[in-house]
């Protein structure tokens, strides 16, 4: 008589199968030399626009802002407070978060069923893109917001693989946190909903520990919702002024930017993470993170959104992709192309985003000024304060007792706020977004140097305005050729003119 022996089944997690060991030693490893990588390149050619004003909202702080919430100037009074008032100390925190979603998005490839290989290509491939590279570079909110949706969309798959509903909470905590950098964060919220209805598990959504999770994310995002809805939620015309017509034009950009947020060399993986994800039967619960992708998509596209809000879901998409290749290099040849593709990528990223390059080399060369472009956002900012300071020496003694300085935009206006000092310019103003509640000049300062404003419009608050100059930079400059106006003499007080000069919008 014949006995048959039970093959014992593998070990598994709640609702899921045996998962690989998380490879913490070569995942930290990748992590750490991607923070390693921004960190050396941080004090490159210079302060992205948007850091010149954040660093002047450091010195302002409130609970809210008319274009943001409150955590990006609380970051940039934490880190000028702790590593000092200078530009590597201004993007230690956001290296720091690029390194951990690189972290993360190794998980993320465990949690698909990837091995060791699987979760140290996806470490790689996310710390090779561009996403990451304009995360990990500068502060700004998208520093935040990476990391956030990284985060969140992991913590999603594990609820779906584990059951396990108590993450629920922890992943409210980490959308509050998104909702005090950024309120894009909401866009992702709507769509991997919209993806669980259509594709399923909806059990997931039925979870008693949901509406906690909502309620800790409205807890936590509380401090910049009340403010916002105390101030009338300028946040939603701050949205308008940024959303582009839709048309042809719009979307070939958008699918242009679905390419470049990646980066070429990797767009093949995102792709194929995007086909396995809808088609693989072993993904088949995890089909909503590609529609919530898809349902992105359209959304933004009809919008008029930019293409760069996808990041976060591309960047899943990539690390799907990348446990798909993981097993399609089996042999050596096919991982040497993998290899390249992601060093490739990461090669080219840097040039894009990173000042790898001296600026003049960028400007010189056609191809890598299309390809640097972002570069340029970095230069020229103490230039722009050395000509206003020309302007401003040329006045008469006691013009320059009564003057001050008035940027149409907050980058005239930041710039000449971190490097006016030390040209002896008097302070500056603009009614660009929230600067305008930063300050207005007092009545007695009766003498404006203008930069960037229109002639016409301004003019008309004064008794009389004259041409002091026109910028001009060494390499391109979106500033190129605006106007340095001297203006005298407010018709009204300046209580009166500020609200007149108040605009919403970037540049």
């Amino acid at each position: 008589m014949s006995t048959v022996t039970a093959i014992p089944e593998p070990s598994a997690e709640k609702n899921g199968a045996a998962m690989s060991p998380v490879r913490r030693g070569p995942l930290a490893a990748v992590s750490g030399g991607a923070v390693a990588v921004f960190l050396l390149l941080s004090g490159g050619q210079g302060y992205y626009v948007d850091e010149l004003y954040f660093r002047v909202a450091a010195g302002h702080l409130d609970w809210g802002y008319v274009d943001q919430p409150p955590l990006i100037p609380l970051l940039a009074r934490a880190q000028m407070a702790l590593f000092g008032d200078n530009l590597v100390a201004i993007r230690v925190v956001p290296a720091l978060l690029a390194g951990v979603a690189v972290l993360v998005a190794g998980l993320i490839a465990r949690e698909l069923g990837g091995g060791g290989r699987a979760q140290l290509l996806a470490a790689c491939a996310t710390a090779g893109s561009l996403a990451s590279f304009a995360a990990g570079h500068v502060l700004h909110p998208t520093a935040v917001d990476h990391l956030v949706w990284v985060t969140a969309c992991w913590l999603v798959i594990r609820v779906i693989r584990t059951g396990e509903e108590r993450l629920w909470p922890v992943a409210g905590a980490v959308v509050g946190i998104g909702l005090l950098a950024k309120y894009l964060v909401v866009l992702l919220v709507i769509c991997l909903a919209a993806g669980l209805l259509v594709t399923g598990p909806r059990r997931v959504l039925r979870s008693g520990y949901l509406p906690t999770g909502a309620g800790v994310a409205a807890l936590v995002a509380a401090p910049g919702l009340v403010w916002q809805a105390l101030n009338g939620w300028p946040q939603f015309a701050m949205a308008g002024s940024l959303s582009e017509p839709f048309g042809v034009g719009s979307v070939i950009n958008f699918f242009v930017g679905q390419i470049l947020m990646i980066g070429p060399f990797l767009t093949p993986v995102w792709v194929v993470g995007l086909l396995a994800l809808l088609r693989r039967p072993e993904w088949r619960a995890y089909r909503s993170l590609a529609v919530a992708y898809l349902v992105m998509v359209v959304v933004l596209l009809l919008a008029g959104g930019a293409p760069r809000y996808t990041e976060g879901l591309l960047t899943v998409l990539l690390v799907a992709g990348c446990v798909r290749a993981a097993g399609w290099a089996a042999t050596i040849p096919r991982r040497i192309w993998v290899g390249l593709a992601v060093a490739g990528n990461a090669l080219l990223a840097m040039v894009m985003v990173m000042p790898v390059l001296p600026a003049a080399v960028y400007a010189r060369d056609p191809v890598l000024a299309a390809l640097g472009e972002e570069q340029f956002g970095q230069t020229g900012w103490q230039g722009l304060a050395g000509q206003v300071a020309a302007v401003y020496r040329s006045l008469p003694e006691a013009d320059r007792a009564r003057a001050v300085v008035y940027g149409h935009n907050y980058g005239e206006a930041g710039a000449v706020a971190l490097y006016g000092p030390g040209y002896g310019l008097p302070r500056e103003y603009s009614g660009n977004n929230s600067y305008a509640d930063f300050g207005r000049p007092a009545d007695d300062k009766t003498v404006v140097i203008a930069v960037g404003v229109d002639r016409a419009s301004f003019s008309r608050l004064f008794g009389r305005c004259e041409l002091g100059g026109t910028l001009d930079f060494e390499f391109p400059h979106f500033e190129q050729g605006k106007e340095i106006l001297v203006c005298r003499d407010p018709r009204e007080p300046w209580s009166r003119i500020w609200p007149e000069l108040r605009w919403l919008g970037t540049f």
